[in-house]
């Protein structure tokens, strides 16, 4: 088992960083975050904050949600589909503009979104958790190509670190305060899950936040509370840990040119000032050469 060192992302995607209209911006709770390899582009959001964020050509812009948002996935052919409180619905960067696809049915008391991707056939699946934090209450869904929402799996409380095997026959899925991931078998034609069993556990004092899978098929895993990410054989084994200088990595991506660079978010949410002072950077995105690349993140087709 190595250990890796973390390296900075760019000197513009602090935790706080000016916009385009000139505001300071503090970054919350980053999640979500996703490579658009059409547009060469890194995509994110501040769940608390309630904004999406976009850096390409150097440049970091900023929207404003009216809601806050939990998930978000790059469309085939270029835009963005974003998942908020109410729905699942395409952002247009030009006009700023969220147009609802689909709702959340059957809903979750006092939901909300909460980590999401597509699959290598293009539907787009995301988990949805109750803000109070009940338990078992939450679940996952699926929208097909034809904006359809299906509830698939129940009795989850954080769905997280949804993530699929390169040939897309495996996928992994994560109940945050469990400490479990687990793996299923996943049908590529009707988009099933598939004999479900635990993958890895974690020790903590981190519980496993979002992923992705590397072109070697290993699965990385941010672990909130836990200072690290953890990369996973396909047999579940620990292969490498990567210490990192935050508290609460949240969400990882493989992006760039040639998808070589790991980007990971971090969250500020429920750090003291104390803590703070110790983590300057805590709220930030991280890009890390972790000496493999990864796997473009399919797009959704509809």
């Amino acid at each position: 088992m190595l250990e890796t060192p973390h390296s900075p992302i760019f000197s513009c995607i602090p935790p706080r960083h000016e916009t385009e209209a000139g505001v300071v911006h503090t970054t919350m709770l980053g999640e979500g975050i996703t490579w658009s390899t059409e547009e060469q582009a890194l995509w994110w959001i501040d769940i608390e904050g309630r904004a999406l964020f976009r850096h390409r050509d150097g440049v970091t812009r900023r929207w404003p949600l009216a809601e806050k948002p939990g998930a978000l996935a790059p469309r085939r052919g270029g835009g963005i589909l974003l998942a908020l409180v109410s729905g699942i619905g395409t952002f247009d960067p030009a006009t700023g503009l969220w147009s609802r696809i689909a709702a959340f049915e059957p809903p979750v008391p006092h939901g909300r979104a909460n980590d999401g991707k597509c699959d290598r056939q293009g539907r787009f699946w995301c988990g949805v958790m109750d803000s109070r934090g009940d338990r078992d209450s939450g679940g996952l869904y699926r929208l097909d190509a034809h904006g359809l929402a299906t509830r698939c799996i129940d009795g989850l409380t954080v769905p997280n670190g949804l993530a699929w095997s390169p040939d897309g026959t495996r996928v992994y899925l994560a109940d945050s305060p469990t400490g479990t991931i687990r793996v299923y078998d996943f049908d590529p034609n009707t988009g099933a899950f598939l004999h479900g069993r635990s993958f890895a556990e974690v020790p903590g004092p981190g519980v496993p936040d979002g992923a992705t899978v590397d072109a070697d098929g290993y699965l990385w895993t941010c672990e909130w509370g836990g200072s690290r990410l953890v990369r996973y054989a396909p047999d579940g084994a620990v292969d490498r840990i990567v210490p990192m200088p935050v508290s609460n990595p949240t969400c990882c991506t493989f992006g760039g040119p040639d998808l070589r660079t790991l980007y990971v978010t971090s969250a500020r949410q429920g750090l003291d000032a104390e803590a703070l002072a110790k983590e300057p950077n805590a709220g930030g995105v991280f890009g890390l050469d972790v000496g493999v690349a990864g796997v473009a993140e399919a797009g959704w087709s509809g």
